[in-house]
């Protein structure tokens, strides 16, 4: 799996005029999924998206777990286009939807299991997604 999170100030995502998630500060994570990715991938990369030490403080960075933050996740199955050949991206490596749905929801699930507060997109919808980003703070996570 893989996840581009990014530090914001605010996020949003609408789908046909409506928004149907939205944060203040916290995390932006745009989470694809693999065609070999399982259940213990999701559980890895939620922890990973929860504890990641990005929040500058006086006494150190934390973590969206130590500020109580919230997260948005919006399923992105671009993140496995393979570039390298030609202008046209290739997605043989972003698992089919049946697969990924499912477990862009378990993430969502292992994340509010850790005490987070999680909004989200629309599996499989035309959505429109703003963030200010703070910092500016962008990683991409892969378990």
């Amino acid at each position: 799996m893989r996840a581009v999170v990014s530090r914001v100030s605010t996020a949003a995502v609408v789908v046909d005029g409506h928004t149907v998630g939205e944060i203040g500060p916290g995390l932006l994570s745009l989470v694809g999924v693999g065609r070999e990715d399982d259940d213990v991938a999701a559980r890895v990369l939620a922890r990973k998206i929860h504890e990641l030490r990005v929040f500058p403080t006086e006494d150190g960075a934390r973590s969206a777990s130590d500020l109580g933050l919230p997260v948005l996740v919006v399923s992105q199955f671009t993140l496995y286009a393979d570039t390298r050949k030609g202008r046209r991206p290739s997605w043989q490596d972003a698992a089919p939807g049946e697969v990924a749905e499912p477990l862009v929801e378990a993430v969502v699930e292992e994340l509010r299991r850790r005490g987070c507060t999680v909004a989200t997109g629309i599996f499989g919808a035309r959505m429109k997604v703003s963030s200010v980003n703070e910092g500016p703070m962008t990683l991409l996570l892969e378990v």
